[in-house]
């Protein structure tokens, strides 16, 4: 019966509406999702596939290159628990070697910790200091991947003489093709995230947990 002015009038009329659902046919691996249901506003590789071979994401097998100059590793880590303090490494490298498929594919990266940045010198040689990350005791961060995936990638951190799981939440950005000399460029973006404790690092007034952001950018082999 239509609802009268005495039991509810609007709210009746929404109430007797379906709820919307949309129909989007074929496999839920290759439905569209809503950008405002989406966790995030982000390119994923597994947006783009749901395969798991490496060509269908147009990555050539072989050994990808790093374009240093458009790649960053930055972090930040809290001070006192009351603000953040953002910083980044200077030298690092990283090694990609893409077999036919995901499971056959491995990343590796190492990084300078003296090349640590964070826009303040004394800063910057009282955290590489004994007193914090010990510079002369831990030399390089080195990870190495396990498993590599649409959307991480598992592996293990190395400082000094200590060993922690990790995992990398990644994005793909997608290839394209320099215009300088004709190579093609594939971009990834990667957050993770470490607690110095597990290293055995005192926090010395700074938050015990350091989050990672990478930028990286990797040049195909040549055909």
């Amino acid at each position: 019966l239509p609802a009268g002015p005495e039991e509810g009038g609007e709210v009746a009329h929404r109430a007797s509406l379906p709820p919307f659902r949309p129909v989007q046919p074929g496999p839920r691996a290759t439905r569209i999702t809503p950008a405002f249901l989406r966790r995030r506003d982000r390119r994923t590789v597994a947006a783009m596939t749901n395969t798991t071979t490496t060509t269908a994401l147009q990555l050539a097998p072989g050994r990808w290159d790093l374009d240093p100059n458009h790649s960053s590793v930055g972090f930040t880590i809290r001070h006192l628990g009351v603000s953040k303090v953002r910083g980044h490494f200077r030298t690092f490298t990283v090694d990609a070697v893409v077999g036919p498929t995901l499971e056959a594919t491995s990343v590796s990266a190492e990084i300078d910790v003296a090349s640590i940045d964070t826009g303040i010198a004394d800063r910057d040689a009282h955290v590489l200091s004994a007193d914090i990350l010990d510079v002369a005791q831990r030399p390089t961060l080195s990870f190495r991947s396990t498993s590599v995936s649409l959307e991480a990638i598992e592996g293990e951190l190395t400082l000094g003489d200590v060993t922690q799981p990790i995992t990398l939440e990644v994005d793909f950005g997608g290839t394209a093709e320099f215009p300088a000399d004709g190579s093609v460029h594939a971009g990834f973006e990667a957050r993770g995230q470490l607690h110095l404790r597990d290293f055995g690092i005192g926090t010395f007034g700074m938050g015990d947990m350091v989050k990672l952001e990478l930028d990286v950018q990797l040049v195909a082999p040549p055909t």
